[in-house]
């Protein structure tokens, strides 16, 4: 069983998007900046849910996988509220397990 951290980003479009463009465009910096990172691994496509958009890393000790969770938080642009939630690659539902609010102090 592997720690899985799910990154929770509130799904709210970018303050003065123009009229027909792409009002997320965070997701696509996000994925980019999970792709590069050598503390974790990406674990699934992210995906909606709820009003979050949820990021999945995995393949490293849970503090290293918040760490790289926090960092998102604190990337230029992202949405204020971004959580964590602590859980494993069995879990059935996304959303379950230990809460931990982001960025870490």
């Amino acid at each position: 069983m592997d720690i899985v951290v799910e990154i929770h980003v509130p799904l709210r479009e970018v303050p003065g998007t123009p009229e027909g463009s792409y009002p997320f465009p965070w997701i696509d910096q996000v994925e980019d900046f999970l792709a590069v990172q050598r503390d974790a691994e990406v674990w699934d496509d992210g995906e909606q849910y709820g009003d979050t958009y949820v990021f999945f890393v995995t393949g490293a000790p849970e503090d290293d996988l918040l760490a790289v969770a926090s960092r998102v938080a604190g990337l230029a642009g992202i949405p204020p509220g971004v959580f964590a939630v602590v859980t494993d690659d069995e879990a059935e539902e996304i959303g379950v397990g230990r809460r931990v609010e982001l960025p870490r102090g």
